[in-house]
């Protein structure tokens, strides 16, 4: 469950950008939340994943009282977020399965649940063709499908998708809507930020809208359901999740091919000499330095973002390289621990 009560931010240069916000998403809801540039969207998203806090009001996600969450808490509540960029962020060394599974690492995931959970959720999204493909032989829409999946991976109870068809081709934002209300039919809350009106149009649901720092439409519309979708070349079936999850779990039951590489222990010991800390901290639910750039005051460093205390006024060596800063990570987040 999401809920703000009389949640307002003000920046430190003055500006408010929410304004006594109440709202309440229960869990299995589907909204889209809309509105113009700088209208407030991108610091609610920025509240819900305790990026910032709220300047008075409470704000709760998941169980969890953001205004009373403690720092060292933050990677576990995260745990319960999943999370889709606009820009996709795969991590281009990486072939589809290992930048799905590398989420699943870096929590020190066992690898008998890697090896069953990643082919799940490639074969969920329509993928399992493109399980050895790397980031630059796919179309937008399968990318944006990986970043799906890569959200969808640790069975997260709240996925926010953050203009998740900005940048891939119209046609293809229909098929990606229909992939993440397919998710949503099997319980999951989805939060989809969009500006893309045809779109909310066309599927209708709940539909918040927020205007300079304020909610000026929260209702429940009905869908145009026009005939867009029956000519697109989709690889998730018209009959939508349900055939798919079981089609999923057949694969996933079947025994890989001698030839197949990709299920290994070896092959899970992921590349990273490739990848900078940003990737490493955006493949487990960070968000992207300047990804909130309409707002009225940038974000902070990825690094400060993560709950780990790597200051050189205490003693401790500054992770510099992405070999360093993934040792770090990884020691603090292994199986949950502070």
């Amino acid at each position: 469950m999401v809920e703000l009560k009389n949640v307002s931010v003000t920046y430190s240069s003055g500006v408010d950008a929410l304004n006594n916000v109440s709202l309440k998403i229960n869990d299995g809801d589907f909204a889209f939340v809309v509105g113009s540039s700088g209208a407030g969207k991108s610091t609610m998203i920025k509240l819900l994943l305790k990026e910032i806090d709220a300047t008075s009001g409470v704000v709760t996600v998941n169980g969890y009282n953001l205004n009373k969450l403690k720092r060292r808490k933050i990677p576990e509540f995260r745990r319960t977020l999943g999370f889709v960029f606009q820009d996709f962020r795969l991590i281009p060394s990486m072939t589809v399965y290992e930048n799905i599974a590398f989420v699943l690492r870096v929590i020190d995931a066992p690898i008998k649940y890697i090896r069953k959970r990643v082919p799940y959720v490639i074969s969920l999204v329509g993928l399992h063709a493109k399980t050895n493909s790397y980031p630059d032989e796919l179309s937008g829409g399968e990318k944006q499908r990986v970043a799906i999946a890569r959200a969808l991976v640790n069975d997260p109870q709240l996925i926010i998708a953050d203009e998740p068809t900005g940048n891939i081709d119209p046609e293809l934002s229909y098929e990606i809507v229909e992939l993440l209300k397919g998710i949503n039919d099997q319980g999951t809350t989805i939060l989809m930020v969009t500006h893309e009106h045809d779109l909310v149009r066309h599927f209708g649901g709940r539909i918040i809208n927020i205007t300079e720092g304020e909610i000026v439409f929260d209702e429940v519309i009905a869908g145009t359901g026009d005939e867009l979708l029956a000519d697109m070349d989709t690889e998730i079936p018209s009959e939508a999740m349900a055939a798919a999850i079981s089609d999923a779990e057949r694969i996933n039951d079947e025994p890989a091919p001698q030839e197949e590489t990709v299920n290994t222990e070896e092959a899970i010991d992921l590349p990273i000499e490739n990848m900078t800390a940003d990737d490493i901290i955006s493949a487990i639910g960070g968000i992207p330095d300047g990804s909130s750039a309409q707002e009225p005051e940038p974000m902070q460093r990825l690094a400060d973002n993560i709950d780990i205390d790597l200051s050189e006024s205490n003693n401790v060596k500054k992770a510099e390289t992405p070999e360093e800063l993934l040792a770090a990570l990884t020691e603090k987040t292994e199986g949950g621990a502070e």
